[in-house]
């Protein structure tokens, strides 16, 4: 794009101020490093439910950005001479008006993928199959939403041939407001599902709506096999003649096992011979990762895995990605050849180098021939290699010891090799954890709060077993206001990886107090005795007015100052300098009983009158907060200032939410394959007795894993190739047996889900198998087991 901010102000219907800047970029998200990747970026400010991005005006400013569109005016105090202005009523809808304007001046094919699944997948390999020398643009990632669409519209250079978009909804009336803005020439739709199916009445409801994306195309392709969308997009659109993808052979289960992917496999050969381009070889499916993995690496490195396809724009986003993760560790990128940009080698990489050099890469793998003739573009220190094989065997360990690593290649690299020699060592079995679903929760909590409220964030236990580090990266990154963990060696360990925020010890003791004042993490105090040895540390240590966040007890009766100690408490605060409550807060323990509700808000009521008694005799302000997850959900009069996010975070309600989504996957594959015969017994104690001839497969997972004994002799399934196997005979420490006798075409080296927000699968279910808690689950994966971190 390319436009003045002018221009902009008259294709939205804004009012235009200031400098007229030119703008040939968007960014949404003031902490990301877009805008020194992008030329000439536009700040897009809004207002939401929890947050104000206008706040952030004067901090873009700082850092270079002179063009902004806004929601309300600006205080020229704030601003310099140089900024211009478009002020409008809604900045989503401006943009979505613009986003509209930029495709109509586009001459190339368009084309639209919806569907409840596979979007992205078929995305990526309609992409991979594309002729050789096309110059084409695919939407990044899942840039499918309201806000999504217009932005990867945006970033259309126009003189591709073909662009393809992705369109997601949640509710009716967003697909009429998508449709405007792709004006797609081709519609393909995927799968059919319950995603987002809680606005809908029904599936037919939601078809209707996900059709309305075809309403002016030319070609239209489907599948059949869903229902019931194969059936009315073929009535509705019959006049158009559009394609059945189950008409095309089927690729064989020998080459490409998984049903749904030889689904995905037709239409992507429908859509090639609807487009007369070449048809597509199906030797396997392609192995398209749909996000960005963050794992550990060896040597204390981090690593980014994001090499499942590379241009511009991707780069752009996985080197944003790499500074809000490598915090204050030195960056390694590594970087293939990129092929099918459109521009010449000499732009190319003269724009590549200038990325490179904005997001702050001190040390650069370049591998492939053209990439390594502009070696001399790179200020940064730098290793080039002619192929990935080069570079497995001779790559400098200095350029991975302790750094944050991004991968991106281009597919034809096999990047997996690099990946495989980079990721610390662990045995097979891995907890996969959806950062881009816990934001997700994180969002859906912040929609049920008053404006202003604060937020703190559980990462104790590990973050409930979901990792330490990534997962208050994360939350550090999406502006939460507290960390709380259990113990001070959890919060030593944020503070060594570089998180910053605030971080709230719950169970301080007193022979922690010095290294948490050294690390500047906040203690609980919940005694008299506590709050005495903590300002004595306080002292020692030359502080005063030290932060501390002081536990009254409401009822639980595990910790706390209970009522007749409050005026004590008042009085012994006023006299102890060294510290400042920076918060006074409870526990309501029966938040999530409905059958205690009585109880619960007579416990609110004790908390209100205890805090406020507090509250009132400091010489200054203090948060109170007693909410937990269900509280958020439950009890609005319990917010007060501030609300405590714990298992809701991580995927669960007070009660099953379909609008929550679990984060966690615990994954391992299949090391060995049996035929036994019937009569004969598997496991320990010859607890598996076999009643018919079995296949049974051994995977790499047992109790000292985190899986429970109890979850044996068939009491819990785990999923092989989307089908049940239960667990035969009993659990080993190490490993456990499963019959796979009913699912065809199991092999070795199978993948093979444990847990999963699959229904069935999921958490929920296995914590009624073993009459217990998804917390104690979740928090009982061994620490053994490597953490995975997928995120869009």
């Amino acid at each position: 794009m390319n436009y003045r901010l002018s221009r902009i102000a008259a294709i939205c219907g804004g009012k235009f101020s200031g400098c007229d800047s030119e703008v040939r970029s968007v960014v949404t998200d003031s902490r990301s490093l877009s805008c020194e990747l992008g030329c000439r970026p536009m700040f897009v400010a809004m207002r939401g439910a929890n947050h104000d991005s206008h706040d952030f005006i004067a901090g873009m400013q700082s850092r270079g950005v002179r063009a902004f569109l806004v929601e309300r005016g600006v205080e020229a105090s704030s601003c310099t001479g140089e900024c211009g202005f478009v002020q409008v009523d809604n900045a989503i809808e401006a943009l979505q008006r613009l986003a509209a304007y930029h495709r109509a001046q586009f001459r190339g094919t368009v084309v639209g993928i919806t569907g409840s699944n596979g979007k992205t997948v078929i995305k990526e390999w309609i992409a991979e199959e594309l002729p050789e020398g096309m110059k084409y643009y695919r939407s990044p990632k899942s840039y499918n939403s309201q806000l999504g669409v217009p932005l990867s519209v945006l970033m259309l250079e126009g003189d591709e041939e073909l662009a393809i978009f992705e369109a997601g909804i949640s509710k009716p009336g967003e697909m009429e407001r998508l449709e405007r803005i792709i004006r797609p020439d081709a519609v393909i739709f995927t799968s059919i599902g319950d995603a987002h199916q809680e606005n809908f009445i029904n599936l037919e409801q939601k078809c209707d709506e996900k059709m309305i994306l075809a309403r002016s195309a030319s070609k239209i392709i489907y599948h059949s096999y869903y229902e019931p969308l194969g059936r009315m997009v073929a009535a509705h659109f019959a006049d158009r003649r559009p394609v059945d993808a189950a008409a095309y052979p089927e690729v064989p289960e020998s080459v490409i096992g998984n049903a749904a992917s030889r689904r995905n496999a037709q239409i992507v050969e429908a859509f090639c011979d609807a487009m007369h381009y070449p048809a597509p070889s199906f030797a396997a499916a392609p192995s398209v990762a749909m996000r960005l993995e963050v794992k550990e690496g060896i040597n204390d490195s981090i690593l980014i895995n994001d090499a499942y396809n590379l241009d511009l724009n991707s780069l752009a986003l996985a080197l944003d990605y790499l500074h809000s993760v490598a915090l204050s560790r030195r960056r390694t990128l590594v970087l293939s050849d990129i092929s099918q940009s459109g521009l010449t080698d000499d732009e190319l990489y003269s724009r590549v180098a200038g990325m490179v050099a904005r997001a702050g890469i001190d040390f650069l793998i370049g591998i492939g021939p053209r990439l390594k003739r502009y070696a001399a573009l790179f200020a940064c220190d730098k290793e080039f290699f002619t192929a990935t094989d080069e570079c497995v065997a001779r790559i400098n360990r200095d350029a991975v010891a302790g750094r944050a690593i991004l991968l991106k290649g281009a597919r034809d690299f096999r990047f997996e090799k690099l990946v495989h020699l980079l990721s610390r060592k662990s045995h097979t079995t891995v907890l996969e954890v959806d950062l881009d679903a816990m934001i997700h929760n994180l969002n859906y909590f912040r929609s049920k709060l008053s404006f202003g409220t604060r937020l703190v964030a559980m990462v104790k236990a590990g973050s409930y077993g979901a990792g330490d580090f990534e997962v208050a990266q994360m939350l550090q990154h999406q502006g939460v206001d507290y960390l709380a963990v259990a113990f001070a060696d959890e919060g030593v360990l944020l503070r060594e990886r570089g998180i910053s925020m605030p971080i709230v010890v719950l169970n301080a003791d007193a022979d922690s107090f010095d290294v948490m004042i050294a690390n500047r993490l906040e203690p609980e105090i919940y005694s008299f005795h506590s709050l005495g040895a903590f300002a004595d540390a306080v002292t020692h240590a030359g502080e005063s007015r030290y932060p501390i966040h002081v536990k009254l007890d409401t009822g639980m009766h595990r910790l706390g100052f209970v009522e007749q100690e409050i005026a004590q408490l008042c009085a012994t605060l006023a006299a102890t300098p060294q510290v400042k409550a920076a918060s006074v807060f409870s526990h309501l323990n029966c938040a999530d009983m409905p059958e205690e509700d009585a109880y619960t808000r007579a416990q609110i009521a004790l908390y209100d009158r205890m805090s406020a008694q507090l509250a009132a005799s400091l010489p200054y302000p203090v948060i109170r907060h007693t909410a937990n997850s269900a509280a958020i959900e439950r009890f609005p009069e319990a917010q007060f200032d501030m609300c405590r996010l714990g298992l809701g975070l991580y995927g669960f309600g007070f009660r099953h939410n379909d609008a929550l989504r679990p984060v966690s996957t615990l994954k391992t594959r299949i090391v060995q394959i049996k035929r036994l015969p019937a009569g004969d017994a598997v496991g320990y104690g010859r607890a598996g007795k076999l009643t018919r001839p079995t296949t049974t497969a051994t995977i790499p997972i047992g109790y000292a894993d985190g899986l429970d004994r109890h979850l044996g002799c068939g009491r819990w399934s785990v999923l092989v190739a989307g089908q049940p196997a239960p667990i035969i005979g009993r659990v080993c420490m190490d490993s456990c047996m499963i019959d796979i006798t009913d699912i065809p075409g199991v092999k070795e080296g199978d993948e093979v889900s444990v847990f999963s927000p699959v229904p069935g699968n999921d958490l929920e279910t296995m914590a009624r198998v073993l009459d217990t808690i998804s917390y104690e689950i979740m928090t009982s994966v061994s620490g053994r087991v490597k953490r995975i971190y997928l995120k869009e």
